[in-house]
């Protein structure tokens, strides 16, 4: 390392940063995919100083000029990062200075590190979310055309994991596309937390320089700056809502994730996912492991463990900014990753998957799952709740005894324990009758599934999808 302090703020040091301690407080080596965020927010620093007149026209075109270069050498992989140089920041403004000279040292006036930080990874998170949002919509297109395809397929629903009522598999997966929708919701609303702008904060008081942070914003976007210069600076709770977002994201990917694995297993049957997003084993030749849900649904842990990491780094934090800070970086980016990966899977996946119609619609015979059926019917008859309820227990039971399901008894063997029961009975008994009987919104009847995928296409068109 150099004998000499960081020019940077080196001037009330008398002596070199220990070399350890460069490197443990640097963070250029991961907060450098800031790059493209720090120079948009260095562009419209330097355009708002010239408006000003803080920066000559000339001087403003230089380091506009100069910053430019720089990107297009950090894309072509020529730019040189120096851990002495501490951050992103640091080393894009030393780069300036070396290529266009002491105007490079200008462009900090009105500004700190502190507000820079905050406004880059601001735009970094609107930007990301705004893949987030897309990444979600195309799994949500996935899913309609899924569930458009298999409204008639007909499946057994489960509670406890043990056959309830049968459903329609369409049905099920616009259950999955109704999570998704709040899950579109939650990081939209999270978005517009995030577009606040900090720039104008400066370290933690303002600036006496006589800046327009009304320009500022307008030129990187923002809805609004800041209103009070400590907490713009000091705060990383936006980040803390983008990863509980993600949290209950991941949360319901597991919950499909599970159910896709029970559903590919030779216990169950009910589809097929393509080879392309499976594996095989390495001693067991019969194998195809449904990795991409199982690797979705345990990468929820790292997303959890973000979430906590953030909200501890948060936790009794004095105003204004403090060194624990650059500690958000790294969670953050891996959560941003990590979301986005698992939705690009499920969203390539989800068209592909392939119903085993034959297997759900045996699985849904067994189990008396229109018993709940047998029961309404008797209701409806004028027999009390209570009553057709113990009716029907009583014929599940001989149904266990007999290894007959309900809609394979005989009028006979039905009316043993309810007279009431007539013909008709078997009209309720069968599973499409069950299914189609459920003909209101957000019942598991066909046309109801069908009218679903209609209102999501309308949900996805009024978003811009």
């Amino acid at each position: 390392m150099s004998n000499e302090t960081n020019q940077q703020w080196g001037g009330r040091f008398s002596e070199p940063t220990d070399a350890f301690v460069a490197r443990f407080t640097a963070s250029v080596d991961f907060d450098r995919r800031l790059y493209k965020q720090d120079i948009q927010g260095s562009i419209a620093h330097a355009r708002m100083l010239e408006k000003v007149g803080v920066l000559t026209e000339k001087e403003r075109d230089d380091i506009i000029r100069g910053l430019g270069e720089i990107r297009i050498e950090i894309e072509r992989g020529e730019f040189e990062w120096s851990v002495e140089l501490e951050d992103v920041h640091m080393n894009i403004e030393a780069a300036l200075t070396k290529k266009i000279g002491i105007t490079g040292k200008k462009l900090h006036t009105g500004r700190s590190r502190n507000d820079q930080v905050a406004t880059d990874i601001r735009l970094y998170m609107r930007d990301e979310i705004d893949l987030v949002l897309s990444e979600i919509s195309r799994l949500q297109h996935g899913l309609l055309e899924l569930a458009e395809r298999e409204a008639d397929t007909i499946m057994p629903g489960f509670t406890h994991l043990q056959t309830a009522q049968p459903v329609t598999f369409g049905h099920h997966l616009m259950a999955w596309f109704e999570m998704l929708s709040r899950d579109y919701e939650r990081f939209a609303d999270c978005r517009k937390r995030v577009n606040v702008m900090p720039l104008g904060a400066a370290a933690l008081a303002g600036t006496t320089y006589p800046i327009d942070r009304a320009y500022t914003a307008e030129l990187l976007q923002f809805d609004t700056p800041a209103g009070n210069s400590l907490d713009a600076v000091s705060d990383r709770d936006f980040a803390i809502e983008f990863c509980a977002a993600a949290s209950v994201l991941l949360m319901h990917m597991t919950r499909m994730s599970e159910e896709l694995v029970l559903w590919t297993s030779a216990q169950f049957n009910f589809i097929n996912l393509p080879d392309r997003f499976c594996t095989g084993s390495s001693i067991m030749p019969q194998k195809k492991n449904p990795d991409v849900p199982e690797l979705v649904r345990g990468k929820s842990g790292r997303v959890y463990g973000h979430l906590m990491s953030l909200l501890t780094l948060m936790k009794s934090q004095p105003l204004a900014y403090n060194k624990d800070n650059q500690e958000d970086k790294e969670p953050l980016f891996d959560a941003v990753d990590t979301v986005k990966g698992c939705l690009r899977a499920f969203a390539d996946m989800v068209p592909a998957i392939e119903a085993r119609k034959d297997d759900m619609r045996e699985a849904a015979r067994r189990g008396f799952s229109t018993a709940t059926d047998l029961a309404d019917y008797l209701v409806r008859k004028g027999v009390p709740f209570r009553d057709a309820h113990e009716i029907v227990g009583q014929s599940v039971a001989y149904g266990i005894k007999s290894g007959k399901d309900l809609s394979e008894m005989t009028l006979e063997e039905l009316q043993q324990f309810s007279d009431t029961i007539a013909d008709d009975v078997f009209d309720v008994l069968t599973l499409e009758g069950s299914v189609a009987a459920r003909n209101h919104i957000g019942g598991t009847a066909p046309d109801q599934v069908r009218a679903a995928v209609d209102r999501g296409r309308e949900l996805l068109a009024s978003r811009g999808d």
